[in-house]
């Protein structure tokens, strides 16, 4: 399975390079399903046939296992200092509250706050 990827705003973590699964690897869980020391912590806000919203919170320490992304556009609720980490880096973005992105999607990266105030996205991605 390969997800094509593409950077979107210099403000948002997401900005990352894509890596391609092979058929012997654990398909990896989407953002919804994916979740942080056994808890979830994204929420489905609304579903349509094209399109669902999902809100996701990340109070300090807190983060992401794991996951992928279709195409996307993201909306940042409430700002703070994220770690990314995915198949090219690790490293440290300061996320503005109000900024926004759109990703032609993302193959896998982790996230985990590494600030001291909760960071909450809007997420609305395509099925």
């Amino acid at each position: 399975m390969t997800r094509k990827f593409a950077p979107f705003g210099a403000v948002l973590l997401f900005a990352a390079g894509c890596t391609t699964l092979s058929a012997s690897e654990d398909p990896l869980p989407s953002a919804l399903e994916a979740g942080w020391d056994g808890k979830r912590v994204c929420e489905l806000q609304h579903q349509a046939e094209t399109h669902r919203v999902l809100r996701c919170t990340f109070p300090p320490g807190v983060g992401h296992e794991r996951h992928y992304h279709p195409a996307h556009w993201g909306y940042a609720l409430s700002g703070g200092m994220m770690q990314l980490t995915d198949g090219e880096q690790t490293r440290t973005a300061t996320i503005a509250t109000g900024s926004s992105y759109s990703s032609d999607g993302v193959e896998w990266h982790e996230v985990v706050n590494v600030g001291d105030t909760t960071v909450t996205y809007l997420i609305i991605e395509e099925l």
